[in-house]
């Protein structure tokens, strides 16, 4: 399917300064995107968007992403019922990523492991001794939304 986007332009001022949606996606097609609460900017998820997904996100208003493991397009909130409803989207200088700002319905959760937000273990020690501590609970059980 061919890119509803501009061709990105090779002129610095324009991709960084320009009116036009450029997005530059990488080699595999894809385009980093950082989700975040639009309430409070708690950082929520990162996710990849590939062509479609971004241009499915900006027509309907509901976060889309590509899932590089399963290989196919998927609705935020499809299984779990927290669907991201966007509130926002940016995107940075070179057009190589996106911000979307977010409001998560159902239980809340952005991750699938059942919580808030993907980022709930916190990285404590030195180099040598790091470990990873979860501050967060879940807000749903992922087997019984899920299954096994």
């Amino acid at each position: 399917m061919p890119s509803v986007f501009d061709r990105p332009s090779e002129d610095k001022s324009v991709l960084e300064e320009g009116s036009g949606l450029t997005p530059r996606f990488d080699a595999h097609g894809l385009i980093t995107a950082v989700v975040t609460d639009a309430d409070g900017g708690e950082v929520l998820m990162l996710a990849h968007m590939n062509d479609e997904a971004l241009r499915l996100t900006i027509d309907t208003g509901v976060a889309h992403f590509f899932s590089r493991s399963r290989q196919r397009i998927w609705k935020k909130g499809e299984s779990s019922g927290n669907e991201q409803q966007v509130a926002e989207m940016r995107v940075d200088c070179d057009q190589d990523a996106v911000w979307l700002k977010v409001r998560v319905a159902g239980h809340g959760a952005s991750c699938h492991t059942g919580r808030r937000t993907c980022f709930y273990r916190r990285v404590e020690g030195s180099v040598s001794a790091a470990r990873l501590v979860t501050d967060s609970e879940r807000s749903f059980d992922p087997e019984k939304v899920y299954g096994a």
